[in-house]
């Protein structure tokens, strides 16, 4: 198995994206989500949002292969809606994405494979408005080491432009330091090659 340390997200919200077919109106929206909670979060927003909607319709991919994942209709025909929405999030091979579409009814029924279509486009043309962007996976190394042992810490820092998350000054200083996950086996070696310097 290849382990993957990137994946590719959208890089901010696209909101109030306007489709009109045969007098329904669908209105998507695309959010870049951390987890299931963000998810949760953000359809309650759009239903706040759009509390006379006929439908309120969505996917999301979350993970780093986009292995939690879930389309729903919200009482279209299955597989009318979140399905086609859930193929767009695969098209454009993104993952911690959420669409939704939401449906005003316009008197009009589009059958099956009109709704297919039209959520399809809907999908495909929020995600057509995003930025996409490639973020890579991160871990975190605490280190605690004494104010005489700090220019050794803080070469292997800046040398590779290591992110410091957190210091905290006192008897001795503690440190968490961000780094790729990719590279986190070797950074945590050449931190415990330190004389002195404890790797939590």
């Amino acid at each position: 198995m290849i382990l993957e340390y990137s994946f590719q997200t959208i890089e901010k919200p696209i909101i109030d994206i306007i489709l009109k077919e045969k007098g329904s109106k669908f209105i998507s929206y695309a959010f870049p989500v951390e987890d299931e909670e963000a998810v949760k979060k953000r359809l309650e927003e759009i239903k706040n949002l759009h509390p006379k909607a006929t439908h309120h319709c969505y996917a999301f991919r979350l993970g780093v292969n986009g292995e939690n994942y879930r389309a729903n209709d919200d009482g279209e025909p299955s597989g009318s809606a979140g399905l086609p929405i859930y193929n767009q999030l695969l098209a454009h091979n993104i993952t911690q994405v959420l669409v939704v579409v939401v449906r005003y009814y316009g008197g009009t029924k589009l059958g099956v494979g009109g709704l297919v279509k039209i959520y399809k486009e809907s999908a495909k043309e929020v995600l057509s408005f995003a930025n996409l962007v490639t973020q890579e996976l991160s871990a975190t190394i605490r280190l605690i080491f004494n104010y005489s042992d700090q220019s050794s810490v803080y070469q292997i820092v800046n040398k590779h432009h290591l992110e410091i998350v957190e210091v905290q000054n006192q008897e001795k200083i503690k440190l968490v330091i961000k780094v790729s996950q990719e590279k986190y086996l070797i950074f945590l070696e050449l931190f415990k090659s330190l004389l002195n310097v404890k790797v939590l």
